[in-house]
């Protein structure tokens, strides 16, 4: 009989064993399972959120609650373009010769006054070669002041001894510093239009242009500077240079843009020396960033305040209903706690600041979020909490006093998705031509992606702009003017910006 019951206790201790040893398997293969799903995201899913499958919503007349894309019907149009301030070239359009003739009786038709008048819109782009011809002129006096032949001065040129115009320097920085293609295809491109250049001629030519933007750039930073509400954001970029000390090709694009000014730098360190660098110890304001390690170690040592990026904690959640379907119901019921979040300070933002609507929606926003700080602070103290989510709200947590930046401060935004628009131009740059291939061409770059960005936000057509600058260059012997006021659009008056200005005249402008 004791054998018996020392057998059973033997046994029933392994049997606990291998549940316990089943559990523990059972639980790796599920943190396995979410570590692969959230490799094959990274490597697979959609970088945008838009139009994607996953289904946030449980209600199954979603879908059918869903606008479909474009105009709606009903809603009132925006008519035609209008297209009256490009030039017009009229083109007479006449009835051959033997229809003017009746086919029954054979009379001729009278001319009728007046025509039938349609538009079509054209583009012709075409490379043609100015021939300059200087006059000579022989002084007729015996004073000797003058030579004994004079000549016409030469048109300013923008290189000195340079065969290309202002106009193929502004085709080229515009191709690839603001639709970021290729030179090659660029190359290419000329060539269909009988152009046919060099890739070395255009390389130098970049490299000799470089300088007359530093002074621009530099009234960039000062004037971001002088501001005190921020984005800023980073990505790698890639510097297929070898320089003394720096071990491999890869360096890192930031960007750092405030109401009037956009400024890209590009340095070969992630660390926070680079916005440190940027803004200084005693500098203050308030910076939208996500929740990188470097921006944290810049609000310890200035007065920078943080607003961490709503976006990327529902990206958290999402993360977590992706990668953990058995906790998808958990998630997507903090995304739609975060969607409120938004929803109420749009509708306090739609309201005029003081006044009873605003206040009114002021509190509304500020219990929601008391509510959802309570629901986080509840849902850690439970023992048995997911260790997944319990690491999402314990970064919820951590992340707190950055993340409601927006409630005292409505000015700022809720998330970062300005600077992480920014920065679509260096990635789609470096998906196209793989970075820079030399130092100077990265900051190059970099100087060229804030001045067009800026611009941007000015809603200053670049192309205007550009020729404008660059023939001020040419006019100062091939260097950056001396006044640059002018070219910078927070100092421009308000005539030069429309002359400038990146939309056309209406037809009532004078």
């Amino acid at each position: 009989m004791a054998k018996l019951k020392s057998e059973n206790a033997y046994w029933r201790k392994m049997h606990q064993k291998a549940v316990e040893r089943e559990a523990k398997l059972k639980e790796e293969i599920a943190t396995l399972s979410a570590k692969l799903r959230l490799r094959e995201r990274q490597l697979f899913e959609r970088k945008s959120e838009k139009g994607a499958h996953h289904q946030e919503s449980t209600d199954p007349n979603a879908d059918a609650d869903k606008k479909p894309r474009g105009q709606q019907p009903g809603s009132k149009g925006h008519g035609r373009r209008d297209y009256s301030h490009l030039p017009a070239r009229e083109e007479i359009r006449d009835i051959p010769e033997q229809q003017r003739y009746c086919p029954t009786c054979g009379l001729p038709l009278a001319p009728f006054p007046g025509t039938e008048d349609s538009e079509t819109v054209e583009i012709e782009v075409k490379a043609y070669r100015r021939v300059i011809k200087r006059k000579h002129y022989k002084p007729t006096c015996q004073c000797g002041t003058l030579p004994g032949i004079v000549t016409a001065p030469p048109p300013p040129k923008l290189i000195p001894k340079g065969l290309l115009g202002i106009s193929v320097w502004v085709t080229i920085l515009l191709d690839k510093f603001l639709l970021v293609r290729p030179t090659y295809r660029l190359l290419l491109d000329l060539r269909t239009h009988g152009l046919e250049l060099a890739q070395g001629t255009l390389t130098d030519g970049l490299h000799a242009l470089a300088p007359l933007f530093l002074p621009l750039y530099e009234a960039l930073i000062d004037q971001n500077l002088q501001e005190n509400r921020w984005h800023a954001d980073e990505t790698r970029w890639l510097v297929f240079a070898t320089i003394e000390g720096k071990v491999g090709y890869r360096w890192y694009m930031w960007v750092f843009r405030s109401p009037s000014t956009v400024v890209y730098k590009l340095d070969e360190s992630r660390s926070a020396r680079v916005p440190e660098a940027h803004f200084g110890p005693l500098r203050e304001g308030i910076l939208s960033v996500d929740r990188y390690s470097s921006y944290k170690a810049l609000a310890k040592r200035s007065q920078i305040i943080l607003a961490f990026c709503w976006s990327h904690v529902r990206r958290d959640f999402l993360g977590i209903a992706c990668d953990w379907p058995q906790q998808e119901v958990w998630a997507l019921e903090w995304i739609e706690e975060i969607g409120n979040l938004y929803h109420l300070n749009h509708l306090r933002l739609a309201e005029p600041a003081p006044s009873e609507a605003w206040t009114q929606q002021d509190h509304q926003l500020r219990v929601a979020v008391e509510q959802m700080a309570q629901k986080r602070d509840a849902q850690l103290a439970q023992k048995d909490l997911h260790p997944a989510c319990r690491k999402v709200l314990q970064s919820l947590k951590n992340h707190w006093p950055g993340l409601i930046v927006f409630v005292d401060y409505p000015e700022v935004p809720m998330d970062n998705n300005e600077a992480e628009r920014l920065m679509r131009l260096p990635v789609v740059g470096r998906k196209n031509f793989y970075g820079s291939g030399a130092l100077w061409s990265g900051r190059l770059a970099a100087v060229l992606f804030a001045l067009f960005q800026t611009l941007a936000l000015w809603k200053i057509n670049p192309r205007l702009w550009l020729t404008a600058y660059l023939e001020a260059c040419a006019a100062n012997g091939g260097q950056a003017p001396q006044e640059i006021e002018g070219f910078l659009p927070w100092k421009m008056t308000e005539e030069q910006r429309q002359g400038f200005s990146s939309q056309p005249p209406s037809r009532d402008s004078p």
